[in-house]
């Protein structure tokens, strides 16, 4: 049985202990052509990503044709555009899934996707999908979460735009459906989604309140957010990623090229290596400066029964001597024997104690 804040994917254990899972997030970015999905795939994989995901849903099963004003959108990047339109543009042609994950796997990345209703969770389990996100636009769809739970696959919610209640909710609706394997992710959604709204602390105290393990969905437009995020115990980070940002899809402005993912899974990486664990001992790295810290030597001859004075001895570089706090100790004690100027003070030589 796993622990409680860890869950695997395709065999990586993701969670505590483990370096940070970075999710390379296709969405609308193939821009209507499979040869895009394919290089996004391609660049994912060569930039150091754990797995690509996609979005499975057509506009018919995510909304209506309908042009009123409750359908449109109104601001920010598709302004103007009714939600219909948006997302037939948008979607990732069913009949693209298949040799899609063909391709993933045969280039050895994961593969999985967010399914928007229950047709789509269908097709997923034909292609054997090996996970489940739920967008945070679906948190709240509770009987479609518990549709996702029956598969027994793990499952991966983004929080964007729920209170506690309803991230709680979602997580008993998972945990009905009978997902064993389920993590959270931290996310704003908005698109781009400025860093001071993120709020980071919260990762500490949904990690606390949820005893799941917990992620970013980062919408932010560099990785400085991403990277602090593992800091507080990300163990997820998902990014939009696209082979131009200046291409005119509906994702790219605020999607990572490919140079910025590497450096996202690189710094990400080194920022958990860099977390490791309590220690208060000399490091390997710094064995060869010992030289460069203070301590005490004779800075003055001194013969053999000569009393110590301060003028004998100096707290200097290098470090091969006693150190410095010992000094008030060493006078008024007699030398052992004729000690010359450039000597370290050595520890039995003289009466230290503690």
């Amino acid at each position: 049985m796993l622990e409680p804040q860890q869950i695997t994917i395709n065999g990586r254990l993701i969670g505590e202990g483990t370096a940070p899972y970075i999710i390379a997030e296709m969405s609308a970015n193939h821009n209507g052509r499979i040869e895009n999905a394919y290089k996004i795939i391609d660049m994912a994989k060569r930039a150091g990503a754990d797995a690509v995901k996609i979005q499975t849903y057509r506009a018919d099963t995510i909304t209506m044709d309908m042009n009123t004003a409750e359908f449109r959108i109104e601001g920010g990047l598709w302004h103007g555009q009714s939600l219909y339109e948006l997302y037939d543009k948008a979607h990732l042609p069913w009949e693209w899934h298949k040799p899609l994950f063909e391709y993933a796997r045969a280039q050895g990345i994961t593969m999985f996707s967010s399914p928007f209703d229950t047709t789509a969770v269908d097709l997923l389990e034909d292609l054997n999908a090996p996970a489940y996100k739920i967008a945070s636009f679906e948190a709240v769809d509770l009987p479609l979460i518990r549709y996702v739970a029956q598969t027994q696959k793990p499952m991966i919610i983004s929080t964007g735009m729920a209170n506690a209640e309803e991230i709680a909710e979602a997580i008993e609706a998972a945990r009905e459906g009978g997902c064993t394997q389920l993590a959270i992710l931290h996310c704003v959604s908005g698109y781009p989604a400025p860093a001071e709204e993120y709020n980071l602390r919260t990762l500490v105290d949904m990690k606390t309140h949820f005893n799941l393990p917990i992620g970013l969905s980062d919408h932010t437009l560099d990785n400085t957010t991403a990277i602090t995020s593992v800091a507080l115990g990300a163990c997820i980070i998902e990014k939009h990623v696209t082979l131009d940002r200046s291409g005119g899809g509906p994702d790219d402005s605020f999607s990572l090229e490919e140079p910025d993912l590497n450096a996202l899974c690189v710094g990400a990486k080194t920022a958990w290596q860099a977390l490791g664990s309590v220690d208060y001992g000399r490091k390997s790295s710094e064995e060869g400066n010992v030289k460069f810290r203070r301590s005490l030597y004779f800075v003055k001859d001194i013969a053999a029964g000569e009393v110590v004075t301060s003028e004998h001895i100096k707290s200097i570089r290098p470090g091969y001597g006693v150190a410095p706090k010992y000094q008030n100790k060493l006078v008024g004690q007699m030398a052992p024997f004729d000690i010359q100027r450039g000597t370290a003070v050595k520890s039995d030589w003289f009466t230290l104690g503690e």
